[in-house]
C-alpha cells in the first residue's frame, strides 16, 4: 500500500485545508486505487489555524461566544479548548478578521482587534491559563490595542485621558494619541498565563517593511493612511520602549496581523513564534510521515515568498530529512526553477495558462483541477 501524506494550506478565498486536500486524495484514489491517502489539514497562523490543531488534539472542546467584529457589531463566534481544560486555541481572524467585513467597509483606521481580547477574556473566565493565538488575516491595523483594552489595559493621551472609551475602541487611528499605556486595571489572571502567537510573516513593527506598509494596502488604506498608521505604529514603539525597555522593530514577526504580534509580546510577553513549526510540532508531523513515499502540499500562490518561512518550506524541510519527495501545488506558480531549487521534487499550476481570476477562485472548479493535475502526475513520479 502506497501512504501519501496531503498536507495543503487553504486556498484563500477558495479552499480550506481540508477541502483541497480531500480533493487531491480523489483524484490520487482515481489514478492508482491502491495508494492510501492521508489528509492533514494544515495551516500556518492565519486562517485554518483553528482546524489543523483541533484535528492535532482529539477531544478538543468548541466554545461559542458573542464578541464584536473590527466594527464593534455583534458577532458569534468560537475558538476551542484543549482536553487539558487550561489551553485555548485561538483565531483572532474569527473576531478581527477581513472576511467578517464587506469591502467597502474595510478602513484599518477605524477596525478593531477588541473582539479578539473579549474571546480571550471569555476563556480567562473558563479557567484557561495556556494560550496559542493564531495571527494573520486581520482586518486591523491597531497594534492588538483594542485586544489588550478587552483585557483591562488602558492607554492614554499626553494629558492623561483614557483613549478609546465608548463605542469607539482602540484603533488605528488612535495609535498617535498614546502616550502611555496603564496596566494598573488589567485580568488579574494574566500574571497567571502563557501565550504563544503563531505567525506566517517576520515583518517588524513599524517602518518600510513594517505592518502598515506591507499590509494595510489590503485591508483598504490609501496612500495618506498607511503615512498615518506607520506614525501611530513607531509612537507607540517608543511608548513600549520607554515603559518597558523593549526595543520592538527588532522583533520579528512583530508586524503580523496589523501589529498585533508586537502588542501581544510586549504587554503579554507573548512567545513569536513561526506558525508552520508550532503546529507541526503539535500534528507530531515527523511521526505521521513515517513510511510515506510521498507528500503533497500547495497553496494559493506559489513563489519565491513560499521558502520564507510558509507552510510548503516546513513540509519540505521535513520531508528532506525522511527523503520523502514533496510534490507543491498551487493555483499560481512563479519562480518555479527555484522552487525546484530549493528541493521540491515536482512544483504543479493546477490551472491552464490564461485561466480567468474568477473561475480559478471557484471552489468546484479548483477541486476538479486539484483532482486532474494530481491524477495526471502520479504514473510519472510512482509508477
Amino acid at each position: 500500500m502506497k501512504k501519501i501524506i496531503i498536507a495543503i494550506d487553504s486556498f484563500k478565498g477558495c479552499l480550506t485545508s481540508r477541502e483541497a486536500g480531500e480533493a487531491v486524495a480523489t483524484g490520487l484514489k482515481e489514478a492508482d486505487p491502491e495508494c492510501c491517502p492521508v489528509v492533514v489539514p494544515v495551516a500556518d497562523g492565519g486562517e485554518g489555524l483553528l482546524e489543523a490543531l483541533r484535528a492535532a488534539h482529539p477531544g478538543s472542546r468548541t466554545v461559542t461566544a458573542l464578541v464584536h467584529d473590527p466594527l464593534m457589531r455583534p458577532l458569534k463566534t468560537s475558538y476551542d479548548i484543549l482536553p487539558d481544560g487550561r489551553t485555548a486555541l485561538i483565531e483572532t481572524a474569527r473576531a478581527s478578521g477581513l472576511p467578517l467585513l464587506r469591502p467597502e467597509e474595510r478602513n484599518p483606521l477605524k477596525t478593531t482587534t477588541y473582539g479578539s481580547g473579549e474571546l480571550i477574556a471569555d476563556a480567562l473566565e473558563r479557567g484557561c491559563r495556556e494560550f496559542i493565538i493564531g495571527l494573520g488575516g486581520s482586518a486591523t491595523n491597531d497594534a492588538g490595542t483594542g485586544l489588550l483594552q478587552a483585557l483591562g489595559f488602558r492607554f492614554r493621551d499626553r494629558k492623561g485621558q483614557e483613549l478609546g472609551t465608548g463605542e469607539g475602541k482602540m484603533c488605528g487611528l488612535l495609535l498617535e494619541d498614546i502616550a502611555s499605556v496603564d496596566c494598573t486595571a488589567c485580568h488579574p489572571a494574566l500574571k497567571d498565563c502563557r501565550f504563544t502567537a503563531a505567525c506566517d510573516v517576520r515583518n517588524p513593527l513599524h517602518g518600510p517593511q513594517g505592518a502598515a506598509f506591507v499590509f494595510a494596502p489590503q485591508k483598504g488604506a490609501d496612500g495618506e493612511m498607511v503615512m498615518r498608521l506607520d506614525r501611530g505604529l513607531a509612537q507607540l514603539a517608543q511608548v513600549i520602549g520607554r515603559q518597558h525597555g523593549r526595543d520592538m522593530n527588532s522583533l520579528p514577526g512583530s508586524g503580523a496581523a496589523g501589529g498585533m504580534g508586537g502588542g501581544l509580546a510586549a504587554f503579554l510577553d507573548a512567545r513569536l513564534c513561526p506558525g508552520t513549526d508550532l503546529l507541526l510540532e503539535h500534528l507530531c508531523f515527523s511521526k505521521k510521515i513515517e513510511g510515506a513515499c510521498l507528500i503533497v502540499t500547495g497553496e494559493g500562490k506559489a513563489d519565491g515568498q513560499t521558502l520564507m518561512g510558509k507552510l510548503p518550506a516546513g513540509i519540505l524541510r521535513e520531508g528532506r530529512r525522511r527523503g520523502i519527495p514533496v510534490i507543491l501545488l498551487a493555483g499560481v506558480v512563479d519562480d518555479r526553477d527555484q522552487l525546484l531549487r530549493a528541493g521540491f521534487h515536482e512544483v504543479l499550476c493546477i490551472n491552464p495558462p490564461g485561466t480567468p481570476q474568477t473561475l480559478a477562485l471557484r471552489p468546484s472548479f479548483a477541486c476538479r483541477q486539484l483532482q486532474k493535475t494530481i491524477a495526471e502526475m502520479l504514473p510519472r513520479i510512482l509508477p
